[in-house]
């Protein structure tokens, strides 16, 4: 049964567009060059989480905060700083991340198109203001949208200031999303409905329990079966 009239709030990276898979991409290119003499990929690959982890606190989100991630990896492993050359190595292997291409999820168009027929949508990313908007704005997405947020992160109070700035109804309203940590959760602290769209390559540091018994959490295995629901 299709409910109508309803709020709609979209996460964006890996919901509506490809991008940690480009990110894995990267870190596969970067495991296969930085190899260390007593620790294997996934040793250092633990390496890299937890400097993103506390990085993340500090620097935010995107390519830049990731190139430095990166970086400081390196030089964890090397135990000295990076030459010129290496660094200049590293930061080629982030090239397309830079740049800011986007490919769309299979369906994430038309699919938009549909549900705005019918609800309002609105857009909620996190990360480098700059960088998201760049997005944004590759992707032809935007004027299926009332507005787009870009933020720091996403936690309950931005869902419950979101609510209260735009004036909708939490009951009516649904987050849609990859991520278990920054939408599904969130979104349901704050009241809201949410719609868990996994997806495969969803980055190690958004994975978070969900109750499974929680009847305000919707998951879909496409974005395209939105329209049976909304």
């Amino acid at each position: 049964m299709r409910r109508t009239g309803q709020t709609l709030i979209f996460d964006a990276d890996d919901t509506l567009w490809e991008n940690n898979v480009f990110f894995e991409r990267v870190i596969d290119d970067f495991l296969d060059w930085a190899a260390h003499p007593t620790l294997d990929r996934v040793q250092i690959r633990q390496i890299l989480n937890d400097i993103e982890r506390a990085n993340a606190v500090t620097h935010g989100y995107g390519s830049r905060v990731f190139l430095r991630n990166l970086h400081e990896t390196f030089e964890r492993l090397q135990e000295r700083p990076a030459s010129l050359d290496e660094r200049e190595r590293i930061d080629r292997l982030a090239d397309r991340l830079v740049r800011g291409e986007v490919d769309l999820i299979p369906g994430v168009a038309d699919t938009l198109a549909e549900l705005a027929s019918r609800h309002e949508l609105f857009l909620l990313t996190k990360g480098d203001p700059e960088e998201q908007q760049r997005k944004i704005d590759a992707s032809g997405l935007s004027s299926w949208f009332r507005k787009a947020h870009i933020v720091r992160e996403k936690d309950a109070e931005v869902y419950r200031r979101l609510a209260r700035e735009s004036g909708f109804a939490v009951d009516r309203t649904w987050m849609i999303g990859n991520s278990p940590k920054s939408d599904i959760g969130p979104a349901r602290a704050a009241g809201m409905g949410a719609v868990f769209i996994p997806h495969e390559h969803t980055w190690v540091l958004e994975f978070a329990e969900l109750d499974p018994s929680d009847a305000g959490v919707l998951t879909l295995q496409r974005f395209t079966e939105l329209v049976d629901h909304f």
